[in-house]
């Protein structure tokens, strides 16, 4: 990468090499809303050199055993460590998220996600089965699809979607699509690779409900919904956004949920008080300020947010794409706030009487990534997730992971799964080998 007096000046990295672009994109700093860095603006070109350069990189990197690879992964992990606060600072500059975030979420969870794979590819076997009577022996190998770290095994390309993602998704020569992005851009890939038949696992939108009921220890609950609802400015797919409420407790949780909102600090991302930091784009602000007005066209009532409260900030960052934790109530589930993805620190709530009642309401979207059930009553609980339409369900907590497990939606959330198994088996082909002695 190289840089200027105006600004950082990214460049691509195809074959271990950065690679300088015929033309840039400019990249804002969310948080003051100026140019920090331009990125290239690749295209069918740059894709076509990063494909070229995993080819010819893949036979010597797949050939690797795994312990040779588990040390590569592993040493990059240490790597990622020993730099981690760069790598938060440009992630909250990049993003807009609070330093806070990025230096105890992001960055860990990286360091945390190579070392566990690292780890499960030691661990993997093969499959065998024994036909006496024909004398043979049947074995399964997994052979690899993708690729891992030395030169050309790894390739970066900036640029838009409508260029170098379209380049990428349709090349005859890219096997597999790996996406996390939103539901219309994994209905777009899902066109443009389906002549070649792709392998795809794609992590795509979310409308997540939290369903608490009359029996939860809203000690508890409260705080970690609030989180639920508005950590990292509500842009993480996983984030609640429709939140239902069993009447005998609907008023007094929302009176103390919205007290607990106004709490949290709206701010510079470089702040480590900070709890809200900026959204990604102006024009994605725009959007989620968009939709909190079509709501209030049909006639909801803000509790506190966007439309009902003073938003203060420091001079430096009056320009910035920055919004009030927004709290909606008194909305219709046909709404366009219940019903569309948001990604933004924007949540619904609504009251419901019956368990019957709030399972259809809940499974009312077109999309089924993730839910959280408040309940201490075990037979509910476990009622209630196993009928939500959805591929993950928390209950009593939110977002505890184990990549061991199974991660994807169903619906128009996604298609596949994450995982140490599901992960191993999408990255790999399955060949069946049969010796007749």
């Amino acid at each position: 990468m190289a840089s200027s007096k105006a600004a950082l000046i990214l460049e691509n990295y195809i074959g271990g090499q950065f690679v300088p672009c015929a033309s840039y994109l400019d990249s804002y700093d969310p948080s003051i809303g100026e140019v920090y860095c331009k990125v290239p603006d690749s295209g069918k070109e740059e894709v076509e050199a990063a494909v070229k350069a995993a080819q010819n990189a893949f036979p010597g990197w797949s050939a690797k055993s795994p312990q040779d690879r588990s040390k590569i992964m592993s040493k990059l992990a240490d790597l990622i460590e020993e730099d981690l606060e760069s790598f938060a600072q440009a992630e909250s500059k990049d993003q807009g998220k609070t330093i806070t975030f990025a230096r105890m979420v992001d960055i860990p969870r990286a360091i945390y996600n190579f070392r566990f794979f690292s780890s499960s590819i030691l661990h993997q076997t093969s499959e065998s089965t024994q036909m006496d009577h024909m004398d043979c022996m049947h074995y399964t190998v997994r052979t690899p699809v993708g690729i891992g770290f030395p030169p050309g095994v790894v390739n970066i390309i900036f640029g838009h979607g409508s260029k170098a993602g379209d380049a990428l998704v349709s090349h005859p020569k890219v096997p597999l699509i790996s996406f996390t992005g939103s539901t219309l851009t994994g209905q777009r890939i899902i066109e443009r690779s389906a002549p070649f038949c792709k392998k795809l696992s794609l992590e795509l939108g979310g409308k997540n409900p939290a369903i608490i009921f009359e029996d939860a220890i809203l000690d508890k609950c409260i705080p970690a919904t609030v989180r639920s609802s508005f950590a990292n400015q509500g842009e993480i797919c996983l984030c609640t956004s429709r939140i239902f409420v069993q009447r005998t407790i609907y008023s007094e949780f929302l009176k103390r949920f919205v007290e607990a909102v106004k709490k949290w600090k709206v701010g510079s991302p470089s702040d480590p008080t900070t709890d809200v930091g900026a959204l990604i784009s102006k024009e994605h602000l725009a959007k989620v300020k968009n939709s909190i007005k079509k709501a209030q066209e049909e006639g909801v009532r803000i509790l506190c947010g966007e439309g009902k409260d003073l938003l203060f900030l420091h001079p430096r960052n009056q320009n910035g794409y920055f919004l009030l934790p927004t709290v909606i109530a008194d909305i219709e589930d046909n709404s366009c706030c219940m019903q569309d993805e948001i990604f933004g620190p924007v949540t619904c709530i609504t009251v419901f009487d019956t368990e019957e009642e709030v399972i259809t309401r809940a499974n009312g979207v077109k999309y089924g990534l993730a839910a959280t059930v408040w309940s201490r009553n075990v037979g509910q609980v476990h009622r209630v997730a196993k009928r939500l339409q959805c591929g993950l369900v928390w209950t009593n907590c939110w977002l505890i992971r184990d990549l061991n497990l199974p991660f994807g939606g169903i619906k128009a959330s996604g298609i596949g799964r994450e995982g140490a198994k599901d992960s191993y088996e999408f990255f790999t082909e399955s060949k069946t080998i049969t010796i007749k002695h």
